[in-house]
């Protein structure tokens, strides 16, 4: 299967949405006009881009995992690691064909279906076993 991919974003959690902001802005990066609270992943998200029309120019972005609680996947992810890269996202034609595609392929997923994720985009992860260590988030791009 031969499919586009690109850099989607860069994942990173953060204690304080707030307080991390303030290097993004400082360099240049354009804050998202708002934040989301994705309920499902106990997360509120917040999104830079280095372009201000990111939503035309799809450009790769930074974003922003503040935990709404201790027992979240970002809250355990902060306790045991620290702030920092959590996950790195790739945008592809098709992400249920990219899903069956790494199955078949003996790729460990975390989810065998796509679920919704910030934006109410559709989205899957990659277990780290098979990544190098690396949590890699897919997404479906329109």
């Amino acid at each position: 299967m031969n499919q586009k991919i690109y850099l989607d974003h860069i994942g990173i959690a953060t204690n304080n949405l707030d307080e991390s902001s303030k290097f993004w802005n400082l360099i240049g990066l354009f804050q998202a006009d708002s934040d989301e609270v994705v309920e499902e992943q106990g997360v509120k998200t917040r999104f830079f881009s280095t372009t201000k029309q990111d939503s035309e120019t799809n450009s790769p972005k930074i974003e922003l995992l503040e935990p709404t609680g201790l027992t979240t996947p970002i809250g355990k992810f902060l306790h045991k690691r620290g702030p920092g890269v959590q996950q790195i996202c790739f945008r592809v034609e098709n992400l249920v064909g990219m899903i069956s595609l790494l199955k078949e392929n003996s790729i460990l997923m975390i989810d065998d279906e796509p679920r919704i994720g910030a934006g109410g985009k559709s989205i899957a992860f990659v277990h780290p076993k098979s990544t190098g260590g690396v949590l890699v988030e897919l997404t479906q791009y329109e």
